[in-house]
């Protein structure tokens, strides 16, 4: 692959996960139409500053877990560019400085739109307060001299912002309230979108391991990778089941389809147990994270 090309920025940012960013605003924007209140600029714009906010992690996540020791270019995973010396440096650090500038523009965007239609409770200052929070985890997820996912906390972070963050705000802004509803199919979305790390960090807690990234994998062992990705699954799906009681049947029972996919990825996940065949799991989870965000959303349109 030539150095710093179109491909290697493509395989840096990693176009797999990206779908994650893209049901989280659906999920939102579904229950904000459900209300009576959708509105669609904010949430394309919403949608932008998600995908470049996790183009920028994923770039940062690249660079640092290769300078931390944690990326090899013999990984398990599938490759990363900067490990692959795919991308130089300076391009590197360029590049995570532009898409960190895109995003700031997106959401200078959202401020401007919701200030002119007067939807935010706070005069502006709680979506500046999030934005900067975004950015901020964004970098010191893996960088910085204290990294979340090197101490356990990685987990959390996900469940945060690939969870009630995006789903909360996107309904947020297009609102200007929040409800429990809100923050149950956002915590589920965050469960689900968990899964992903999970089974990462359990295909690499021996590296992990090795250099010092202390995932809750690594702190707590095999085993609780094996379990905690069906919990993750299973907790989600009990989630949706609670919004049968604000009426909405079509979200709490359309997600439990995504429990027979998600049983059978644990299922091969437990008998390969490690390796790069693990690789199998991750892309399956990929699609089961997709079809939770589909049938979720189809689920609150449908009531």
């Amino acid at each position: 692959m030539k150095t710093n090309s179109l491909s290697a920025w493509i395989l840096a940012v990693r176009p797999y996960s990206l779908g994650n960013s893209v049901i989280l605003v659906l999920v939102g924007s579904a229950l904000a139409w459900s209300d009576g209140a959708f509105h669609l600029l904010p949430a394309l714009l919403c949608l932008l500053f998600a995908l470049l906010m996790q183009c920028t992690a994923n770039l940062v996540n690249d660079l640092w877990d290769y300078l931390k020791g944690a990326d090899q270019p013999d990984r398990l995973g599938p490759d990363r560019a900067f490990a692959k010396g795919y991308i130089t440096l300076g391009a590197m650090k360029g590049g995570i400085a532009a898409f960190t500038l895109a995003a700031c523009a997106a959401g200078c965007a959202l401020l401007a739109w919701a200030l002119r239609h007067d939807v935010l409770r706070y005069g502006g200052w709680e979506l500046v307060a999030v934005g900067l929070l975004c950015v901020v985890f964004a970098y010191f997820y893996t960088a910085g001299p204290w990294p979340l996912a090197y101490h356990g906390l990685g987990d959390v972070a996900v469940i945060l912002f690939f969870g009630l963050i995006p789903v909360g705000f996107t309904y947020y802004l297009q609102t200007g309230t929040w409800n429990w509803e809100v923050t149950l199919a956002a915590l589920a979305c965050g469960l689900v979108i968990d899964t992903m790390l999970m089974i990462n960090n359990f295909r690499d807690r021996d590296e992990d391991a090795r250099c010092r990234k202390r995932t809750v994998v690594v702190l707590l062992g095999a085993a609780f990778g094996r379990w905690g990705y069906l919990l993750l699954g299973v907790a989600a799906a009990a989630l949706c089941l609670t919004l049968a009681f604000a009426g909405r049947y079509g979200a709490a029972l359309l997600p439990l389809l995504y429990l027979t996919l998600h049983v059978a990825t644990w299922r091969k996940m437990v008998r390969i147990d490690h390796g790069d065949a693990l690789n199998v799991c991750l892309g399956e989870t990929a699609r089961n994270i997709m079809l939770f965000g589909a049938l979720l959303t189809v689920g609150i349109l449908i009531g």
